[in-house]
């Protein structure tokens, strides 16, 4: 008679072993091929944003959308940014860029991004605009010396005219947003040549929640592409990149504004 010689402990617990390793394979490359499509989704909801942004701008005489107006309407204070417009109850309604984008309001939300606005009761989040050099940024309405109200556009700071667009390729338009507090929606240079504000600059950095640590960005020219590496800016101190930015999770795109100025 032949005896049949069966497995070990030892050999099972070995095969087990190997099984155990390769299913960890498999699946972490599963991981990685599910983080890289939300990764390109982010990327071609950012080249959405921009062509809704263009076809603003030519409609507009070349002018690009406002970052934020704040206009009276009758007695109430109504908020309107670049993506929706918000009246003191809490309503929202679709904004320019939302109108522009034949009301696909889903690619303002950044699919990696989990979280709540810090910025009125906005539905969709994770992405910000560049307000420091781009788009109008409006003031509280105030009282003309006519006593006339100042609101909206008659109380904004205007961005660079078309005219200063030279550096287009570099120039970021749109960005994934990161600060302390989650997502912003005003994308500032790291200078601080406009805000005069280091706090507010700082809270206003890109945010590298992708795939191997990327932030994506979409160019004054329409092309989108990857940064890799948060900048801490040359203003920085402790303070501001640990209790308003969160650095490196979140970080500028160059240390100073080559990346957002577009002269």
């Amino acid at each position: 008679m032949t005896r049949t010689r069966g497995f070990t402990i030892v050999e099972l617990l070995v095969v087990i072993g190997v099984i155990g390793v390769l299913l960890a394979l498999g699946g972490g490359a599963a991981v990685g091929v599910a983080r890289e499509a939300r990764t390109q989704h982010c990327g071609s909801n950012l080249r959405q944003l921009a062509l809704a942004t263009f076809s603003y701008q030519n409609q507009a005489r070349g002018q690009l959308p406002p970052a934020i107006l704040y206009k009276v309407r009758g007695s109430e204070l109504v908020t309107e940014a670049w993506d929706f417009t918000q009246t003191p109850d809490g309503e929202v309604t679709p904004g320019v860029l939302w109108d522009f984008a034949d009301g696909a309001d889903s690619i303002h939300q950044c699919p990696d991004f989990q979280g709540a606005s810090t910025f009125g009761a906005d539905p969709h989040t994770g992405y910000n605009y560049n307000t420091t050099y781009l788009a109008a940024e409006g003031s509280m309405p105030q009282l003309a010396a006519d006593g006339r109200i100042l609101d909206g556009w008659d109380a904004a700071r205007r961005g660079l005219p078309p005219a200063a667009h030279r550096h287009t390729d570099r120039c970021a338009l749109f960005g994934d947003a990161g600060w302390r507090g989650g997502a912003n929606k005003f994308m500032r240079a790291p200078s601080n040549r406009v805000e005069n504000d280091l706090a507010k600059v700082y809270a206003g950095g890109q945010a590298f929640r992708h795939r191997a640590g990327c932030c994506n960005v979409v160019h004054l020219d329409g092309h989108c592409a990857r940064y890799d590496t948060p900048e801490a800016g040359d203003l920085a101190n402790d303070e501001l990149l640990e209790g308003f930015m969160a650095f490196p999770r979140n970080g500028f795109l160059s240390a100073d504004d080559l990346r957002y100025d577009p002269r």
